[in-house]
C-alpha cells in the first residue's frame, strides 16, 4: 500500500449538477481557490455539457481559466463526448474524463450512444489529444460508470466490464477508472473487479476509484481499494450530491471524513483537514438550507489525531 494519496475533489461538478440551485462563479471560485489552499491537488471543476442541459455547469470555461491560475492544482473536467472534449482542450483543461456506463441501458439513457458508439468516441477524442503539440495535451481518462450495479440492468457481469475496459485502452485512453455511479459496491467486489482490470489493461492504467456512500460503505470500499493499490479516490465537499442516507441517492464519499480516515492510518494526502471547515462555511453561505454531510465535520477530530497521522 503507498504512503501518499490523492484526493480528486469533485464536488464543484458532481455535486453541484446533482442540485438544482445555481452556485455562483464567484463562489465556485471561492470555493475551489480555498480547497486548493488547503492541500487538495485535484478538483474536478465542472462539465462541459450544454448549458441547456445543465445550466449548474454553464460557467465552466471560466472556472477552468481561474483554477489554472491555481499554484499546483490539476484542473479536471467531465466531457460527454467529442464535442465537449474539444471545449474543454480549447479552455485548457489539465485532465478530462468521459464516462463509459458498464450497462447499454444506462449508456443509452445517459448520453444517447450504446457500447460501439461510446468506443468510436473514446477512439477520437484520444486521436484529437494525440495530435496535439507534446505539453499541450490533457490527460485522458474513461470512467467505467455503473461497474457496481445499475439501477436499469442490475449487477453488470465483471467480464463485460474487463472487454469494456479493454476497448477503452485499445482506443486509446491513458487510463480508466471505476465509478460506483449507483452506490452498489462492497469491499470484495471492489477487491475482485480491481484486480480483474488491472490484470486486462495493466496495473498502471487503474489508479483511481469513484466510490458512493450510498448505502454506508463508501469508506470500506475505500480501504479496499487501498487494498489492492489504488492511489486516486473522488470525493465530494459535505457529501455533495445526495443524501448519504436516501435511498437512490447518489451520496458521494464526504471529503472531510475521507481525510481524515486516511490520515487517521497513516497514510498522507497533504491535505490540512483544519482548513476544510472554511470551504464548507464556503459552501454553506452560498446553497443556505442545501443539506451538508460529514461525521467529521459534526464531531471534529479527537485528542491526539495529528499525533497520529504523523
Amino acid at each position: 500500500m503507498t504512503t501518499h494519496i490523492r484526493i480528486s475533489e469533485v464536488g464543484p461538478r458532481d455535486g453541484l449538477q446533482s442540485i438544482s440551485r445555481v452556485m455562483s462563479t464567484d463562489a465556485k471560485k471561492a470555493w475551489i481557490a480555498a480547497e486548493a489552499a488547503a492541500g487538495v491537488t485535484e478538483i474536478e471543476v465542472g462539465s462541459f455539457v450544454p448549458p441547456s442541459l445543465l445550466p449548474q455547469m454553464a460557467d465552466t470555461a471560466e472556472i477552468v481559466a481561474f483554477a489554472k491560475t491555481l499554484p499546483g492544482l490539476d484542473v479536471a473536467v467531465l466531457v460527454p463526448n467529442l464535442k465537449g472534449a474539444e471545449r474543454a482542450i480549447k479552455a485548457g483543461a489539465h485532465k478530462m474524463s468521459i464516462p463509459f456506463s458498464m450497462s447499454e441501458s444506462h449508456s443509452i439513457r445517459n448520453v444517447r450512444k450504446d457500447h460501439a458508439a461510446m468506443v468510436e468516441q473514446i477512439a477520437a477524442i484520444a486521436a484529437m489529444v494525440a495530435a496535439l503539440p507534446e505539453g499541450q495535451r490533457p490527460h485522458f481518462e474513461v470512467g467505467l460508470s455503473t461497474a457496481f450495479g445499475c439501477t436499469i440492468e442490475g449487477p453488470i457481469p465483471d467480464d463485460q466490464i474487463v472487454r469494456l475496459a479493454e476497448q477503452a485502452i485499445a482506443a486509446g485512453a491513458a487510463e480508466v477508472c471505476l465509478s460506483d455511479t449507483t452506490g452498489y459496491a462492497n469491499p470484495a467486489q471492489v477487491r475482485r473487479l480491481v484486480r480483474a482490470v488491472k490484470a486486462a489493461v495493466g496495473a498502471d492504467r487503474l489508479n483511481t476509484l469513484h466510490l458512493h456512500n450510498t448505502r454506508g460503505l463508501g469508506l470500506a470500499n475505500v480501504v479496499a481499494g487501498l487494498e489492492e493499490g489504488i492511489t486516486t479516490f473522488d470525493s465530494s465537499m459535505g457529501g455533495l450530491g445526495g443524501c448519504p442516507f436516501a435511498p437512490g441517492a447518489s451520496g458521494n464519499i464526504v471529503t472531510e471524513d475521507l481525510v481524515f480516515m486516511l490520515e487517521a492510518m497513516g497514510l498522507h494526502t497533504g491535505i490540512d483537514i483544519a482548513r476544510l471547515g472554511d470551504v464548507r462555511q464556503i459552501i454553506a453561505d452560498a446553497l443556505p438550507g442545501e443539506p451538508l454531510y460529514g461525521f467529521v465535520p459534526d464531531a471534529g477530530v479527537p485528542l491526539g489525531f495529528e499525533r497520529v497521522a504523523a
